[in-house]
């Protein structure tokens, strides 16, 4: 099985990139799921419906969120009535969304968790402790993939050893920016520390860079827009043994 895992999509720049060219990498790679983190999705931060539909009209079977989701209310009666729209699962219970789907491809089922990080983000419940709880509640699925989305680089490695042989991938995001230790874990658990962004390359996080280092240089609230330009699609391709669910090899893509 191939799970294809996307980074942090940026605006509507990024939206457009990912529709331009994600089907073709989900046809050439042979792709049975595809997830996209799209809490970045919106002009202006966060996840409209707007942008979420056009990830879905893109190819994404599921979307995960992170510490934007809930930047944009008009997300949250589609947090609650689409399934395949994840928000992190250890804010508390009584949050609008769910943190854990489904993908039902027949023969096999697909587990999709997002976690938020605590480490220098939100003091949500332990992301630890939570993914025990739901990985019990979903029977130790065969196929379960982790989109961890944290600052700290520790935290996300932490985590993934924490889950390894008990999981199928964790991939990380929120920092934008690629790493280059994609890898398989010694329990069969495939990892990425950050999958990256799908948004402009000559920018700040996809943001035009001016803003950014006017905040930086002189401490000023400043107002960030998209930048604009070419776009690249940051990715890493997990693929799964169907027998076991461990994974077999993790391969970073950049799609330009």
């Amino acid at each position: 099985m191939k799970i294809l895992c996307v980074g942090d999509v940026v605006a509507g720049v990024g939206c457009a990139h990912l529709r331009k060219v994600l089907p073709a990498v989900k046809r050439q790679y042979g792709v049975d799921v595809c997830v996209v983190n799209g809490e970045n999705s919106a002009d202006g931060n966060g996840i409209l419906p707007q942008s979420a539909e056009a990830l879905f009209a893109a190819g994404a079977d599921v979307i995960t969120g992170g510490n934007h989701t809930f930047r944009r209310r008009e997300i949250l009666d589609l947090l609650e009535s689409e399934p395949m729209l994840l928000r992190p699962a250890n804010y508390p219970a009584a949050v609008t969304g769910h943190g854990m789907c489904t993908v039902d491809l027949g023969r096999r089922q697909v587990t999709v968790i997002n976690l938020l990080g605590t480490a220098y983000m939100e003091p949500l419940d332990n992301p630890f402790d939570t993914l025990d709880r739901l990985l019990a509640e979903a029977g130790n699925p065969r196929f379960c993939v982790v989109d961890f989305h944290a600052e700290a680089t520790a935290e996300k490695k932490g985590l993934a050893l924490w889950a390894d042989g008990r999981v199928s991938a964790v991939f990380g995001t929120h920092t934008h920016v690629q790493t280059a230790d994609a890898q398989v874990l010694p329990g069969g658990t495939g990892f990425i520390t950050d999958v990256g962004m799908t948004g402009p390359v000559n920018s700040i996080l996809g943001v035009e860079p001016s803003a950014p280092i006017t905040k930086m240089r002189l401490h000023v609230p400043t107002r960030f827009v998209a930048a604009s330009g070419p776009c690249c699609m940051d990715a890493v391709l997990f693929t799964l043994d169907d027998a076991t669910g461990q994974c077999t090899a993790a391969e970073r893509l950049q799609i330009c």
